[in-house]
């Protein structure tokens, strides 16, 4: 019998699977949080730092994360001691779904007969050779294309030189066994001590279950079904659908189906809610669903939640969206703009100024206050 769930449980569910229910300062350390299976976008002035924050971790002091082009080419913020597991779980599941992580740069390739598999063994073994030494992204860029051959190059006019399509160069680098150094800009490739790899030795269907990406996506936010998974990952539905985990159940959310893993079903039909407080950043992965609608019903404020460029961050209660921020420098202090989407108690008001503090001391300035509005 298919099990019935309600928004509230689902959003209560990924809440608590998120860890945003913990206190401040309560990880042991940096690298405890169980989103880092997944990966954490480090993406905005806050990056993946201050999404570790909210989920009470430390600052990152000792070394023990590390940066990584993986998922859709964006940069993700994992254990350091995981980025070999991490290579194979974010690997594509086929040369079907390496051809369309590619995007337009599998057109010259098929064209000339090279799978985009082989493409991007190729790069990541030139990349390793080329990266001796930390490595500024445009000399890497520079070096790489004297070195590849016409299908691998297209002529980018923004730059004025012909260099490597995007997507292969970033999803590649990991499997050369290198990373980023962390506040670069332009991005510092670096090689990650103690691992020599072996480019697509092995492809996603290898993953160890911890970091599978398909799991991992029914565990932080399910239920889910292959459409929303596929979209996360840029990969084709076919090979999500092909790869489905065996041991998921069906429910319905309030009469829309989707799964979840078996083992999650109890603390999905938990009927407990956490009222915590929280700020989360424009590219925090409680944002970073696909079933939008889920989380936002309400289709104007998902337009103002994910615009096409100059995302807001989101105040959250338990789970539940009920605004937007956007953070007001000037000088060395921080003003925090907050808009409400609907009336807020006085003690979430207090809250959102609380927090507001936390990201004024996490960056290092003074606070201003909160401006509602």
């Amino acid at each position: 019998m298919t099990a019935e769930v309600s928004r509230a449980q689902v959003l209560a569910y990924r809440w608590h699977a998120h860890q945003l229910d913990r206190p401040p300062g309560v990880a042991a350390d940096a690298a405890d949080c169980d989103v880092l299976d997944l990966g954490v976008q480090n993406t905005g002035p806050d990056g993946a730092a201050w999404a570790l924050r909210v989920r009470g971790t430390p600052a990152d002091t000792a070394g023990a994360l590390s940066l990584a082009w993986t998922l859709r080419g964006a940069p993700h913020c994992y254990r350091r001691p995981d980025l070999p597991k991490v290579a194979v779980a974010t690997a594509p599941l086929s040369d079907a779904d390496a051809a369309k992580r590619i995007f337009d740069a599998n057109r010259p390739l098929k064209a000339a007969g090279v799978p985009a598999l082989d493409a991007l063994r190729a790069v990541a073994h030139e990349m390793r050779d080329i990266v001796r030494e930390p490595t500024v992204k445009g000399e890497m860029s520079t070096r790489l294309a004297a070195r590849m051959p016409e299908p691998y190059l297209r002529f980018c006019r923004p730059c004025n030189a012909t260099h490597l399509y995007e997507m292969p160069f970033r999803l590649a680098a990991l499997h050369a066994g290198l990373e980023l150094r962390p506040g670069t800009s332009p991005p510092v490739l670096e090689r990650i001590p103690g691992w020599r790899p072996k480019p697509y030795a092995h492809l996603g269907t290898d993953a160890d279950p911890r970091f599978d990406v398909i799991r991992g996506y029914l565990r932080f936010f399910g239920p889910a079904d292959p459409k929303t998974v596929a979209a996360y990952l840029d990969a084709p539905v076919t090979d999500v659908k092909a790869n489905w985990p065996e041991d998921t159940v069906e429910v319905t959310i309030d009469g829309r189906a989707g799964s979840v893993l078996a083992g999650d079903l109890p603390a999905l039909t938990d009927t407990h809610r956490d009222r915590s407080v929280r700020l989360l950043g424009p590219f925090d992965p409680y944002l970073q669903l696909k079933d939008r609608a889920v989380l936002v019903p309400d289709a104007a404020l998902v337009k103002s939640l994910w615009p096409t460029l100059g995302r807001p961050g989101a105040i959250a209660v338990g789970g539940e969206l009920v605004g937007v921020w956007r953070p007001r420098s000037t000088g060395r202090t921080l003003t925090v703009q907050a808009v409400p989407w609907q009336t807020i108690t006085e003690a979430t008001r207090t809250a959102v100024e609380e927090r507001a503090a936390e990201l004024a001391d996490f960056r290092g300035v003074g606070f201003g206050g909160v401006a509602f509005g």
